[in-house]
């Protein structure tokens, strides 16, 4: 069947760097069906895909009210444009979701995101009896820096979460998919090659022969080396962290030397309740081990406040971890009671404002931690991977890009006030002035 006009697709990607790599993932097998077109602009678009989180019920009130905010606008607008909702939130609730919510044409679970170009044809109602199309790596991204997925799904079982009920099971991709993405990718422009998953450290572990994280980095280094670019891997859990690991993260030029370890709290006690590992003590000696193995490291963590059961001593005891581990980068969080999760059956539920309270104090002392990291910077010179152009408030356009101690999207950004670069350049950059977590810099050498 020839289709005389492709109808368009436009793509809302909600959550994590995984789902980024989801939708890149689904873009590509439209793309190489070449049935449809992408379209940027989602009033113009003949069908709408979001791609959804359900990692937080604040997460999962955001995808319903923009896919309910979506259809009304619509109808408004007499516009027929079916909605297909993506991701974690139809593989968290399945069969629930049909009745609730009828303004949607399709529900497409994570494992099932392979056929959204099935998917579209039904929706669409366009009878295709051909072959599909296939890409030769199911990946689309035009940027200087991708994520790629090394494993999915969980087996951690931490009490608070849901992902092993929504992904399923862990397990690692193959070494031969993970390179042959990571080379396309270099292919393409592609600088930053960043590996990420819900365990990553484990990786391989699952595999027949068992491999292991230090031999991928290494390997996925060579790729990156051909075009003078960098590798970042993310979270890393504390088991995760081998010797050969470390000595890998240390020895390769290409690795970046920044280490994400999701600690979440440090009370051996609260640890336990979350069915984690670990305490205050071991996590310091790890700190420790790190910047004496790895010079000039940079190191961020997750911490979470008012986890049922915490006390104000484990709270303090959290309190003054911080402040003697000096992390550079932290994400923080209150607990949120998630559906289906041990937590949310355990005694003693702290109190919401005793969380904001406690959140507060944790903010302030963190955010004082890492723009007085951020402030060391001031004076040094750093390779920078030039990300593109932002626009700011009074209309000008400011190059901005990103030194190897800086994660996508996490971090903030150098703002490069002198000199020019383009996307996917690298050049060194003068640090002249710092603000909050932003860096301000001059370009000094063009391409590194």
């Amino acid at each position: 069947m020839r289709i005389e006009r492709h109808p368009s697709i436009h793509f809302i990607t909600l959550g994590c760097a995984k789902n980024e790599v989801d939708t890149n993932r689904m873009r590509a097998l439209i793309e190489a069906s070449e049935l449809f077109d992408i379209e940027e602009d989602v009033t113009k678009a003949d069908l709408v895909i979001i791609n959804t989180c359900s990692f937080l019920t604040e997460a999962v009130n955001e995808g319903i009210e923009l896919t309910l905010e979506l259809a009304q606008e619509k109808a408004e607008n007499q516009i027929n444009c079916p909605i297909v909702m993506a991701g974690c939130i139809p593989s968290r609730y399945g069969s629930e979701l049909i009745p609730e919510l009828p303004e949607v044409a399709a529900f497409v679970p994570v494992d099932k995101e392979d056929t959204i170009v099935q998917v579209c044809l039904e929706v669409l109602q366009i009878e295709y009896s051909g072959n599909l199309k296939q890409p030769k790596v199911a990946r689309t991204v035009e940027a200087a820096c991708a994520y790629i997925k090394i494993s999915d799904g969980c087996d951690r079982f931490c009490s608070f979460c849901a992902i092993p009920y929504i992904r399923g099971r862990y397990y690692s991709r193959s070494p031969r998919e993970i390179l042959d993405e990571s080379a396309y990718l270099v292919d393409q422009g592609v600088k930053e090659l960043v590996l990420i998953g819900q365990d990553t450290g484990i990786w391989g572990s699952d595999l027949e022969p068992p491999l292991n994280l230090a031999w991928l980095l290494r390997e996925v280094a060579k790729i990156a080396r051909k075009v003078n670019g960098w590798v970042r891997v993310l979270y890393l859990q504390p088991e995760g962290m081998t010797q050969d690991l470390i000595e890998t993260i240390r020895d390769t030029p290409e690795v970046c030397k920044y280490i994400d370890i999701p600690l979440q709290h440090v009370s051996e006690e609260i640890l336990k309740r979350m069915n984690r590992r670990g305490n205050a003590r071991e996590f310091l000696e790890l700190i420790q081990h790190l910047r004496a193995e790895i010079p000039n490291i940079t190191l961020r963590t997750t911490y979470m406040v008012g986890f049922p059961g915490e006390t104000e001593e484990d709270f303090e005891e959290l309190v003054s971890f911080a402040e003697e581990a000096q992390f550079d980068y932290h994400a923080l969080f209150s607990y949120s009671p998630e559906e289906g999760t041990e937590a949310c059956e355990l005694p003693n539920q702290v109190e919401e404002d005793i969380k904001l309270e406690r959140l507060q104090k944790m903010t302030d002392i963190c955010d004082s931690l890492g723009h007085a990291s951020a402030a060391q910077h001031i004076g040094k010179t750093y390779p920078v991977l030039v990300d593109g152009l932002e626009e700011e408030e009074d209309g000008l356009t400011t190059i901005i890009g990103r030194c190897s101690f800086q994660a996508p999207d996490s971090d903030g950004v150098v703002h490069i006030e002198q000199g020019s670069a383009v996307s996917g350049e690298t050049v060194y950059v003068t640090i002249t002035d710092s603000a909050c977590y932003e860096l301000f810099g001059d370009i000094v050498q063009r391409e590194v």
